[in-house]
């Protein structure tokens, strides 16, 4: 936490925000047992504004939803803010077959006897965590109804057959969900009015730029400049429709300099994790001829990592 908290003071995001993380963490310590499930993140969210938004609603009492297109840093933020605050994390990726049942618990027999066997978000109550709800849009409406009053002001979970169990003050649920995925669906708005939304943007170049130097530190400027411009070059050709967004791939930019910092070359990396994301040999072509125009394909680890 301490790096997380130094990194965002550098990054000057408002002090008395910062004091009231800290107050936050002071008040709620984390359990020893529940520690192990407190992120120690390997990247770092980019941009003041977004930390600033996010900080307010969650020391607030407000549950977030983070909204937006693919690789605008949903799933980092999330786990930055559950690292930050000190809470232990649960994570719950939504499909169309989640059911309350998986949410909230079960009967489970034992060999012996009938128990409750707790789901993420009643562990989440219990244990004062933070409860990272993946693509909440992926699941079906009436799935998500059993969170209504976990999510409103009665923040509570009534277990049919069980005992209601009131959150802890320091839960938080936070949410994150892709516009225009397969299998998508518009939230209720029951369940949206009990988040506040933050509209997450895309990285700018400068935050992209740090974002690579922090992870790799004695990489090429040059290079590192280079793929920059290369991932905002597939951003304008994705946002008229040239290409899909299936290149416009922010985990895929970082994966290719990790295996070209294994010596993988340049030109097979990012094939490996960016142009064959696409399944459209058409569409590979168009994406090769953008990355050759910025980045020349036979770069070894010495030119990427000359240090």
């Amino acid at each position: 936490m301490d790096q997380l908290y130094t990194f965002l003071e550098a990054e000057g995001v408002d002090a008395a925000l910062l004091a009231g993380v800290r107050a936050f963490r002071e008040r709620y310590p984390a359990e020893p047992e529940n520690l192990p499930r407190v992120p120690d993140p390997e990247y770092y969210y980019y941009g003041r504004n977004t930390w600033e938004l996010a900080l307010a609603a969650i020391l607030a009492g407000k549950n977030l939803l983070l909204a937006g297109p693919k690789a605008t840093g949903k799933n980092v933020l999330s786990e930055n803010l559950g690292a930050l605050f000190g809470r232990p994390v649960w994570n719950v990726s939504f499909h169309i077959n989640t059911d309350a049942a998986y949410l909230v618990g079960t009967d489970t027999y034992d060999g012996t006897k009938v128990s409750f066997r707790p789901g993420p978000i009643w562990l989440c109550a219990a244990k004062g965590g933070f409860g990272i709800l993946d693509e909440i849009n992926m699941a079906k409406n009436e799935a998500l109804a059993v969170l209504h009053a976990a999510l409103d002001f009665r923040r509570s979970l009534d277990v049919p057959g069980y005992e209601k169990i009131d959150l802890r003050p320091e839960t938080r649920f936070i949410a994150t969900m892709n516009y225009g995925y397969a299998g998508t669906r518009d939230l209720n708005e029951a369940l949206t009015s009990r988040f506040a939304v933050l509209d997450m943007p895309v990285i700018t170049e400068d935050n992209l730029q740090k974002l690579i130097s922090r992870r790799y530190p004695t990489i090429s400027l040059k290079i590192r400049d280079q793929l920059v411009k290369l991932y905002g070059e597939l951003e304008r050709k994705a946002e008229s429709a040239e290409i899909s967004d299936a290149a416009l791939d922010l985990r895929g930019l970082l994966d290719a300099i990790a295996l070209m910092e294994q010596g993988l070359r340049s030109g097979s990396a990012l094939d490996m994790c960016i142009v064959n994301k696409s399944f459209d040999a058409y569409e590979r072509g168009l994406i090769r001829d953008v990355i050759a125009a910025r980045v020349p394909t036979d770069l070894t680890r010495a030119d990427v990592f000359p240090a």
